[in-house]
């Protein structure tokens, strides 16, 4: 498959206008836009199938894929991007179907990945850390297909059996100690690569949200109940619920239920009342009065809770002081050095400020000069290889890890086209 003229000319026409302000933001933006195409599998002639790997890590993640493919949406009229993004959905819903715990794939049942994983994995899967994101972040996609095509037969034919599925898993961590059978060891060096007690992570009560053993990090919580997480899984049961309103109104039922559940529970036990931000949102909690104050650069977090779409006026003065204590020293993955500022992760590397956190800072930003500051920073910090990163060092931005990784460059031009939007270049 070519790459669709309708991308191919969106790309140009944002090129002519960034050529205006920089001749190298507008080469990376072009590199950046397109590079996710490089990460599809291909068959023996050639063609783009429905596989892609999570840039230079050689299998498929749920959250990576949806979020590589998320900018190509709006051209979803030409008939052959438009069934790779439907068949890019259907190989997720069957791993889903495969193993809903599961974050990561093979692209066939090859049995690669981390094998000394316990228990056993699915040949199929290549990783099994269970991560809320994981399922949310497909409901995500489809609906911005569905929203763009209004394909209805595509939603009914694969999109309520997931759903269900979906469902059951997050109503059933709503009780994990209680109901759950999932269990997560690996021997690791990194203590938060695995998870403990006996794999089943720490201690929670109920609160009405959902668990997750692992951030969107692939790193295990401190504590089981991920407030961005659980944001994020109230916004896709909304689309759910949007979706399959005339279809299926028991199921959209349970949604709802739960739905109302995840809502209280966030604001009953995911607040803090700090002495000097005021109200502001945990990161996790475990429902016993235990918190963990930070965020961290890997999406859903904090940062990102008016772009995964939570719209709520209620939310709005705790998501500003949230903000501020973000980005900020007392966030304890918040760096600053002589090059560069900016959200980094406990993910590996330490330290180094990661681009998906600065593009994500600027895409929730209204503010112009922070967003031009955050473009020059994001475009200074590339090591000139035209791409993002995972993430580098605040001293030195040559230091970097992960060239390929087209989650990142997504982002990255999600960030530059509201700079064009908004008119600020």
């Amino acid at each position: 498959m070519e790459i669709s003229s309708l991308i191919l000319d969106h790309v140009e026409k944002n090129v002519s206008v960034l050529k205006k302000h920089s001749a190298k933001l507008a080469e990376t933006y072009r590199k950046c836009y397109l590079h996710s195409f490089d990460a599809f599998s291909t068959d023996e002639n050639g063609n783009l199938n429905d596989y892609i790997v999570s840039g230079d890590i050689p299998a498929m993640w749920l959250r990576d894929s949806s979020t590589q493919v998320w900018n190509y949406i709006r051209f979803s009229s030409d008939p052959q991007l438009a069934k790779l993004i439907r068949d890019v959905l259907k190989r997720q819903f069957d791993y889903i179907k495969i193993d809903p715990y599961a974050n990561a794939f093979n692209e066939e049942a090859n049995d690669r990945g981390y094998i000394e994983d316990s228990p056993r994995k699915s040949p199929w899967v290549w990783e099994r850390k269970y991560e809320i994101d994981s399922l949310a972040y497909p409901i995500r996609l489809l609906y911005g297909y569905w929203k763009e095509t209004g394909d209805d037969a595509f939603v009914n034919e694969y999109f309520p059996e997931v759903m269900k599925t979906i469902l059951n898993i997050w109503q059933t961590e709503q009780y994990h100690f209680e109901r759950s059978e999932y269990r997560f060891w690996r021997e690791s060096d990194r203590y938060n690569d695995t998870l403990h007690n006996g794999g089943m992570g720490e201690p929670v009560s109920y609160t009405g949200m959902t668990w997750q053993g692992f951030r969107p990090s692939d790193d295990a919580g401190t504590y089981g109940y991920s407030i961005p997480s659980n944001f994020f899984a109230y916004t896709v049961l909304g689309y759910a619920h949007e979706m399959l309103a005339d279809k299926c109104p028991d199921l959209v039922k349970d949604i709802d239920v739960l739905r109302g559940q995840i809502h209280d529970g966030i604001f009953k036990h995911g607040i803090v009342d700090n002495e000097k931000y005021g109200k502001i949102f945990a990161y996790e909690t475990d429902g016993m009065g235990h918190y963990e104050l930070m965020d961290d650069a890997n999406i859903p977090n904090l940062l990102s809770l008016p772009y995964i779409g939570y719209d709520n006026p209620d939310i709005e003065e705790i998501y500003k002081n949230t903000r501020r204590f973000i980005l900020s020293s007392d966030n304890p993955y918040y760096y600053e050095g002589k090059f560069a500022k900016g959200l980094g992760s406990p993910h590996e590397y330490t330290g180094y400020i990661w681009h998906m956190g600065l593009s994500m800072q600027g895409i929730t930003s209204e503010d112009p000069e922070e967003m031009r500051r955050l473009l020059e920073t994001l475009i200074a910090s590339d090591a000139d290889t035209g791409y993002m990163h995972e993430c580098f060092d605040p001293d030195d931005p040559y230091k970097f890890k992960r060239e390929f990784f087209t989650w990142s460059d997504s982002l990255f031009c999600e960030f530059v086209e509201k700079c064009i939007d908004k008119e600020i270049i």
